[in-house]
């Protein structure tokens, strides 16, 4: 079994690198940063986006696992102290040939311009602003016209990314069982003018919203960390993405709702 790290660049996490190396190398993995089996983020969150995205050609054949550093990470469900078990449970697999995973849609983002049509990825999320105006545009969902957006954005999330970006805008906590995706408003003008939806809604599988902003506005787009200004921009059609999942390997039993809990309310509660 092949493996890689990729680390956030702070003195904790290349230590925590160098460690691992010198454990995992005794139980016989092989340290390969072009085509890896698992990929082993140390940081945060953001690290593991960072590496979602360096190896996004090749999510047919790598997992992702994660430690953190700093701050709870929702995606890097190990803590520094644990890395010698880490270490030995992938061991264990990698000598039993037996890896196991979960897997997580994907939203998947098809930019259309006039030179042509531009497909990305994210694990987390996308949204659309406008730069130094309001964002003006046209929502259709499965080729209907839902709305006229007028506002500061819109954020589009996968079920993991429901706990980012989306729960703060108000969205729902997605199970990532759940083959869908979310679209949340970012603060929508509405009145007797301007009128939206004003709820977030989800879209299953096979079902797909596109946005038509107005013409030569400048928009600023973000897929999870990676930015991008454009002002050419004709539609931009996002779905679950087909045939294309994320996985992270388990060595233990970590509950979607155990991760929730423990993110955003902590394991202790007040006695009833």
């Amino acid at each position: 079994m092949k493996y890689n790290v990729v680390h956030r660049g702070d003195e904790i996490s290349i230590q925590l690198m160098h460690t691992f190396h010198e454990l995992i190398r005794q139980r016989g993995l092989t340290h390969d940063e072009v085509s890896p089996d698992i990929v082993l983020s140390i940081g945060g969150d953001g690290t593991l986006l960072q590496a979602f995205h360096r190896y996004k050609d090749q999510l047919d054949h790598i997992a992702f696992v994660g430690i953190h550093t700093g701050r709870l990470g929702f995606f890097a469900d190990w803590k520094p102290d644990e890395v010698e078990l880490l270490a030995q449970l992938m061991g264990e697999s990698a000598k039993q040939n037996d890896l196991r995973v979960v897997k997580y849609p994907l939203v998947e983002i098809q930019i259309t311009t006039p030179q042509g049509i531009e497909t990305q990825l994210a694990l987390n999320e996308f949204t659309l602003k406008g730069v130094d105006a309001t964002l003006v545009a046209q929502l259709h969902i499965n080729d209907e016209l839902l709305e006229t957006f007028r506002g500061d954005g819109i954020c589009i999330s996968t079920p993991s990314g429901s706990t980012a970006y989306n729960k703060s805008l108000g969205g729902a906590i997605v199970h990532p069982s759940l083959d869908a995706i979310q679209i949340a408003e970012i603060a929508s003008i509405n009145n007797r003018v301007f009128r939206t939806l004003g709820s977030p809604i989800l879209l299953p599988k096979h079902h797909h919203c596109d946005i038509y902003p107005r013409a030569n506005q400048n928009i600023v787009l973000s897929l999870d960390h990676v930015y991008l200004q454009r002002n050419d921009i004709i539609s931009i059609r996002s779905m679950v993405a087909a045939g294309k999942k994320v996985k992270f390997a388990r060595f233990r039993p970590f509950p979607f709702w155990s991760r929730v809990r423990e993110a955003f309310i902590g394991y202790e509660s007040n006695l009833m």
